[in-house]
C-alpha cells in the first residue's frame, strides 16, 4: 500500500518536531485538507521558529483568507524585518509587494 503524502510529511514532523521545515511542509500540506491544524502549525512556527523566514509570505496568506486582517499586517511587518536583517533581498521584495497588495485589496473593502 502506498503511502500518502500527508503520512510522510507526518512521519517527518513526528521523527523531527524541531525542524522548521517540516512543520512548514506539513501546514503548507495541511491548508489542502484541514484549516485548523494548518493554523496550528502556522502559529507555531510564527512563535517557536520565528527566524523561519518562509513562514512569512505563506501564514500571511493563510491568515489573510480568514480575514484577520491585524495578524496578517503583523506577519507581514515581522517578516520583512526579518527578511532585512537577513539580507535576503528577495524575500523582502516578495513580502513587501505582497503586502502593498494586501493593503490594497484591504482598502477596496
Amino acid at each position: 500500500m502506498e503511502t500518502s503524502f500527508l503520512e510522510k510529511l507526518l512521519a517527518f514532523y513526528k521523527a523531527e518536531p524541531d525542524d522548521p521545515f517540516n512543520a512548514y511542509a506539513l501546514a503548507l500540506e495541511y491548508q489542502k485538507y484541514d484549516s485548523s491544524k494548518a493554523s496550528s502549525l502556522f502559529e507555531e512556527l510564527l512563535h517557536s521558529h520565528p527566524d523561519y523566514l518562509p513562514t512569512y509570505y505563506h501564514a500571511a496568506q493563510f491568515f489573510g483568507d480568514l480575514a484577520d486582517a491585524e495578524l496578517v499586517r503583523n506577519i507581514y511587518t515581522k517578516g520583512i524585518e526579518l527578511a532585512a536583517i537577513q539580507q535576503n533581498t528577495r524575500a523582502q521584495q516578495e513580502l513587501s509587494r505582497a503586502f502593498r497588495t494586501f493593503e490594497e485589496e484591504q482598502m477596496e473593502w
